[in-house]
């Protein structure tokens, strides 16, 4: 058996390698994506652990709210005297000092914006000293309040020279100094991990990056000879309490060094959701790649059944033969895996200040993951082929080389089933069960689309039915109804996702876009680019002068920040004047009092109330950034709103809690006949020293939240490109063995004078068909689910359903386009045969 078995392979390489190429694909993203994450993992913590070598062990507060991301890192209160003094009194301490380092601070460019940063945290704080890591490579460190000495990364980046002006952002408002000194780090870097510091003199950095003199942001302890750390902590924790957190220098670079993985968590979810992608669109591709080789050597496999093989030895020798494609498949795609990762990590480190490759990285964890990929998903895959194969009855040897196609009626009962307990889930709804009820849809309609092939291909064929060709090929689409509907899926599937994707980032869109058009009334809008980033800072001087100019009617203030509300970390709000932001945004009320906010209070917006399980009346705990919790009353809840949703907190309890004291975004009503573009121009003049926001109309606001989603859109499209590449493997596949399946009707057509034009053409017909049925069939599920899901989030302000017309034609044109290429190959085959040999076949 096993030397009939590496026979029928090596006789069918070309089949199984373009099968194989499917589990390529996927082992190729799923270890890229480790290899690029460990390389730079291991590239980053050598920088970071380097950075902090000369601390011992590192104290500080606990935070009062835990970080919600790298790109928004929680307020840490600072120490005072009092505590680096008892630290200093700690057994096993030889040394204790203050440091002032801390997040936030933002240089602006002589381009009077914010120098962008390259994904490392931006620091603000006092001059440790020079070291084996740090010194000064020109001028002094800042001895007068009014200079700053800056790393050398990111005086290159901005242009910055000794003696230059540089603006600095901090919680409190822009304020400027001379550039004294610059300085690196060892080994000729100008910065560790992308990260930007500006250092400032001690009392100056407790000022403006801590907010009152005397604090530090921790104490720095060096131990003395022969003390462990784990001892040294042990005696500092009990002497300080609960509310401080005990670090060794390890520990802080890895805490430093998580701040630069964002891009690497996002690179490495983009390809394991194109690995994920590859994998399920390769199942149907394997499966029916198996299906279709078992049914053509149903006379083999019955020989062998008749010379005494059993079923056991028939399931063995299928699997042997998945096995075998499965490894090979998974140690080329390891392969280009390791390419992929090495060029991965060097296009990001480039992008990313005085960040070095070191080695490359390939742990074993990417190793034993690309094979149990791909070998695990190809011998699953070609388990029920397997199965079919051993149930080849010895009689089959006198009987056609191609089996009968079965019923198969276990399978449509169970997608009936599952379908419908889908579609009540659907119904039912609500997000999880919205998502429940979609995934068995899906299910259920893949299981289901043998039995609506067969009329579907007719249909769409009927389009080409008018030559002889288009009538041979769409007969030939029909004649195997479970064959077609596995080649379909590949597509179909691919084709779903993104459908259902592009109707939910459609929805929202024109959700957020419907309310701003038809809420807010107010005509210009100062917020950051990300819309409601809760760094942004805009001098509440200068928007004090603003509301005052000319035209203005109204200006409604907000400040955006991270709290824990109940058990959970969410963003909250809290406007200067909620009268005045009610009016300008248009807020309506759902439930209670919304029409002011009194102290002791809270308002929430419909979907945060019904997500948190709170209504009127009650009262939920909020723990701020700073101080300590309170307890609020629900006072009331308004409807959901694009630009207002969340928990509201009253504007005297924001400025004593939040990170910062500055409004984070501003709306601006205007007065009856005002000129938009003159007003909007003299308001800039005044917010010129808050360069993270920008004046936005509300044209240009709905324009900024589209291109978040656009964004969202292009990640899908490259999901569909991979689908779609898999699609014409398997199309390809399944015409270059129905080929084979067909060689004798081919040659008798060709005899009759069916001309070689007309053959490609016949071809061509039955790919396109196809691919247009696993295209429609999966922009009516996409489309369907897609609608399902976004009204099941009505709570994240998804309040208008719409559907991605443009986009899904073109989607149905790419699939023409697809099956037009992948008839190509088999086309020219086809049209090649000999017609003798053809007929004379056996």
């Amino acid at each position: 058996m096993l030397t009939a078995t590496l026979k029928s392979l090596l006789s069918r390489k070309l089949r199984l390698v373009l099968s194989g190429l499917a589990i390529v694909l996927a082992v190729m993203f799923v270890s890229g994506a480790m290899v690029i994450k460990a390389t730079l993992n291991q590239s980053i913590d050598a920088q970071f652990n380097g950075a902090y070598q000369d601390i011992d062990l590192y104290v500080q507060h606990q935070p009062k709210v835990s970080s919600g991301s790298a790109d928004d890192p929680a307020a840490v209160p600072p120490v005072d005297q009092a505590v680096v003094d008892k630290v200093a009194d700690a057994p096993g301490v030889a040394h204790a000092g203050g440091l002032v380092l801390a997040e936030g601070a933002r240089a602006i460019g002589k381009d009077g914006k914010v120098v962008p940063g390259t994904g490392g945290p931006r620091y603000g704080g006092s001059w440790r000293g020079e070291s084996d890591l740090v010194s000064l490579r020109g001028g002094s460190v800042p001895h007068q309040d009014t200079e700053v000495a800056i790393d050398a990364g990111l005086a290159k980046k901005a242009g910055f020279t000794l003696g230059d002006r540089i603006g600095v952002l901090t919680d409190e408002p822009r304020r400027t100094f001379t550039v004294a000194g610059i300085f690196g780090y060892s080994g000729h870097r100008d910065s560790i991990g992308g990260e930007q510091t500006v250092i400032f003199n001690e009392p100056v950095a407790q000022r403006l990056m801590l907010g009152r003199s005397g604090a530090y942001s921790g104490v720095r302890v060096s131990l003395s000879s022969g003390t462990t750390a784990s001892e040294a902590a042990s005696g500092i924790g009990r002497q300080l309490g609960p509310d401080c957190s005990v670090l060794t220098g390890r520990e802080l670079a890895k805490k430093a060094s998580d701040k630069s993985r964002g891009i690497l968590d996002m690179m490495g979810t983009m390809l394991l959701g194109f690995a994920a992608v590859a994998v399920v669109v390769g199942i149907f591709l394997i499966v029916n790649t198996f299906s279709i080789i078992v049914a053509q050597r149903m006379r083999e496999l019955a020989l062998l059944r008749a010379l005494g093989a059993s079923r056991r030895q028939m399931i063995g020798s299928v699997l042997l033969e998945s096995f075998l494609v499965g490894l090979v498949a998974s140690t080329l795609g390891l392969a280009a895996g390791i390419g992929i990762g090495a060029l991965g990590s060097d296009l990001l480190a480039s992008s990313t200040d005085g960040l070095k490759v070191g080695s490359l990285g390939v742990p074993a964890s990417a190793v034993l993951s690309a094979y149990a990929v791909g070998v695990l998903t190809t011998m699953l895959a070609a388990l029920l082929p397997a199965v079919g194969a051993s149930k080849v009855p010895p009689i089959s040897v006198i009987r056609a080389s191609a089996a009968p196609e079965g019923r198969h009626r276990k399978q449509t009962w169970t997608g009936a089933v599952m379908l419908g307990l889908g579609a009540v889930l659907l119904v039912v709804g609500g997000m999880t069960s919205t998502l429940s009820g979609a995934l068995l849809a899906f299910v259920g309609v893949v299981l289901l689309t043998p039995l609506v092939s067969g009329p579907a291909v007719r249909v769409l064929g009927s389009v080409f039915a008018r030559s002889l060709p288009g009538r041979l090929g769409r007969g030939n689409s029909a004649r195997n109804p479970r064959r077609t509907a596995i080649t379909a899926s590949a597509m179909m599937i691919g084709v779903a996702l993104v459908t259902a994707i592009s109707t939910i980032a459609v929805s929202s869109e024109d959700s957020v876009g419907h309310d701003i058009r038809h809420d807010l009334k107010a005509d210009l809008v100062a917020m950051g680019e990300a819309g409601s980033a809760t760094s942004a800072a805009i001098d509440p001087a200068a928007l004090e002068k603003a509301g005052a100019v000319r035209g203005v009617h109204e200006v409604a203030a907000v400040s955006l920040d991270t709290a824990k509300v109940g058990k959970d970390t969410q963003t909250v709000a809290s406007w200067q004047d909620w009268a005045t932001a009610r009016e300008v945004l248009g807020i309506k009320g759902s439930d209670g009092s919304v029409g002011s906010l009194a102290d002791g209070t809270v308002l929430m917006n419909k979907g945060t109330a019904d997500g948190s399980g709170l209504k009127v009346g009650d009262t939920v705990r909020v723990q701020l950034q700073r101080g300590e919790a309170h307890s609020y009353r629900v006072a009331g809840v308004f409807a959901d709103s694009a630009l207002a949703n969340g928990v509201v907190v009253p504007w005297a309890d924001a400025q004593t809690g939040f990170r910062s004291k500055q409004p984070s975004q501003a709306y601006f009503e205007l007065s009856h006949g005002a000129d938009t573009e003159r007003t909007g121009h003299r308001i800039e003049a005044l917010l010129k020293d808050s360069p993270e926001v920008t004046l936005k109309t509300r044209d240009e606001v709905i324009e900024m939240f589209s291109g978040g989603f656009a964004m969202m859109l292009a990640v899908v499209q490259a999901l569909l490109g991979v689908a779609m590449l898999i699609a014409v493997l398997g199309i390809v596949n399944t015409l270059a063995l129905s080929i084979l399946e067909r060689t004798r009707e081919m040659g008798a057509l060709r005899a009759i004078g069916l001309s070689r034009g007309q053959t490609v053409r016949m071809i061509m017909t039955e790919s396109v068909v196809i691919s247009l049925f696993g295209a429609v069939l999966g922009v009516v599920l996409g489309a369907v689910l897609g609608l399902a899901l976004a009204h099941s989030m009505k709570g994240q302000g998804v309040t208008h359903l719409s559907l991605p017309w443009g986009q899904m034609l073109a989607y149905l044109v790419g699939a023409g386009i697809v099956g037009v290429i992948a008839s190509l190959i088999p086309g020219r085959r086809g049209a090649r045969l000999n017609v003798l040999a053809a007929i004379s076949e056996a």
